[in-house]
């Protein structure tokens, strides 16, 4: 027995068109599962999905805007009638708003409202609330689900500058865990994976210079992780195939995977 087979399973995954969420949608697909690679960006969607099918696997992309809840159910009904019914569901969606940010010429107290609602937006309510309220009651109803939500080691201890996002994100893990609980007696569970520091197109200009050296932000992120450096997108995928397969996982729910290496074990 392969605990770790996908075969049959229809994934979802909620900002594929991304570096990271785009790794574990591939993995997704190489372990068996029928992928539906979903985002914003129809174009980034379209090009996960033919690398996914370069590769031999199966996939298909969406488009959804995933702060949109109605968006989200046409993407929903559009899956089902391509894929099937989808029985796991990984949410990506997220980023940081910079004008949230908090710097000399932006203190804490003067950060917009707005901004800071957004972030929320973002990363709480399309990052984890409107999917799960979108895809998983078609989960409760058949009795069969794993849903997965993507954290951040700022959930945990809240990172400098990063307020608003590190506030987000601690509501996606305590959201992670109130459905895990609401959820547990219906064969749908829920989950959430922490990852450490992985560079990414939009936070690259933060951590190295023009030159390629890194920065002093850079320097301090990997002075506080015993492994010394950044994580890499593959480095996720073992976790999200773990908390997919129900053979691998079936008693496991509630539960939040670091990938960190090691910054959250990290004190002096």
């Amino acid at each position: 027995m392969n605990l770790f087979d996908l075969t049959g399973e229809v994934a979802v995954c909620i900002g594929a068109g991304g570096a990271l969420a785009g790794a574990i949608a591939e993995g997704f697909a190489q372990a068996g599962a029928a992928v539906a690679v979903v985002d914003l960006r129809l174009e980034a969607a379209e090009a996960r999905a033919h690398s996914i099918t370069a590769q031999g696997g199966k996939a298909k992309a969406f488009q959804a805007n995933a702060m949109e809840k109605e968006s989200l159910q046409r993407a929903h009904d559009a899956i089902v009638a391509a894929l099937g019914a989808p029985t796991i569901l990984l949410n990506a969606a997220g980023g940081n708003d910079p004008k949230t940010t908090v710097t000399p010429d932006n203190p804490f107290e003067a950060i917009p409202f707005e901004n800071w609602r957004r972030n929320f937006d973002l990363n709480l309510a399309a990052g984890a609330l409107l999917p799960c309220q979108v895809f998983g009651p078609g989960m409760v109803a058949r009795g069969k689900g794993s849903i997965i939500n993507i954290a951040s080691v700022s959930a945990h201890i809240p990172l400098s500058r990063v307020v608003s996002y590190s506030a987000a994100k601690a509501g996606v893990v305590s959201l992670t865990q109130f459905l895990a609980r609401e959820w547990a007696t219906k064969g749908v569970r829920v989950n959430s994976i922490t990852p450490g520091f992985f560079p990414a197109d939009q936070n690259r200009a933060l951590l190295f210079n023009p030159d390629g050296s890194p920065t002093e932000r850079t320097r301090a992120i990997w002075g506080h992780t015993p492994m010394n450096r950044f994580g890499e997108p593959r480095e996720l995928v073992g976790a999200a195939i773990f908390l997919a397969s129900r053979r691998a996982s079936g008693f496991v729910t509630g539960a939040d995977i670091r990938v960190d290496g090691g910054f959250l074990c990290q004190t002096i």
